[in-house]
């Protein structure tokens, strides 16, 4: 034991419930990397994207990790906007307001949507068109991406952003190892109330992200049945 842990002897508690948090964040950024990729997977198969997979870098510090899907999650962004403007673009002002009516069927908003990718694409299925109105008509556009994409940045910049997602080993103590006494406690009491905020608001946001993403990839299912 820690001449500091002996001094201070809730120390030891406190890092366990620090790795603890950290170990929370990672299964939660882990869970979103695989509901990104599904995403990923259907926009390519079906809207004609062209975006990469991701995968965690386990030896990779969280800060690197979440850069990596804040840069695929920003590549959603973009590619659906692009859906937005072809759809602003190509459509008489009419039509295009009532894919986002939402007292208008979602089988006329489909129809309207499949139009357009005909032109797009040269030939466009329902599925395709299906897509693009549950994206472009939730909130996951102008919400739930950009709130997630905000968090993962603050959790990057966070204390611990420069600690690898691998917590067996020294990761944690890369950044304790230094620090002392009255000052190891203060900084560790610090660490632990800034990772639950963090990790609390992350995990509602990434909740609300999963679903959205579900609700997407379950209609693709029900369609090619």
């Amino acid at each position: 034991m820690a001449l500091s842990d002996l001094l201070y002897p809730d120390n030891p508690k406190r890092k366990q419930e620090l790795i603890n948090l950290h170990q929370e964040l990672l299964d939660c950024m882990s869970t979103n990397f695989h509901a990104t990729n599904e995403l990923v997977e259907v926009l390519n198969k079906h809207l004609g994207c062209t975006i990469t997979p991701i995968e965690m870098r386990e030896s990779s510090t969280v800060k690197e990790n979440c850069e990596i899907i804040i840069q695929v999650m920003s590549e959603i962004q973009r590619q659906v906007q692009k859906i937005d403007s072809d759809m602003k673009e190509k459509l008489e002002p009419v039509l295009y307001q009532k894919l986002y009516d939402i007292k208008e069927p979602e089988l006329e908003k489909i129809a309207i949507a499949q139009r357009v990718f005909s032109i797009i694409l040269g030939e466009a299925t329902s599925t395709a068109a299906m897509v693009a109105i549950k994206l472009l008509g939730s909130n996951f556009l102008t919400l739930t991406v950009s709130k997630l994409i905000g968090l993962l940045a603050a959790i990057g910049a966070s204390v611990l952003g420069g600690v690898s997602i691998t917590i067996i080993g020294l990761g944690l103590e890369m950044i304790l190892h230094a620090i002392l006494g009255a000052v190891e406690r203060s900084q560790l009491l610090t660490a632990v109330r800034s990772y639950e905020k963090h990790l609390a608001e992350f995990k509602a946001a990434s909740e609300k992200y999963q679903r959205a993403i579900h609700e997407v990839t379950s209609s693709v299912r029900q369609q090619v049945q």
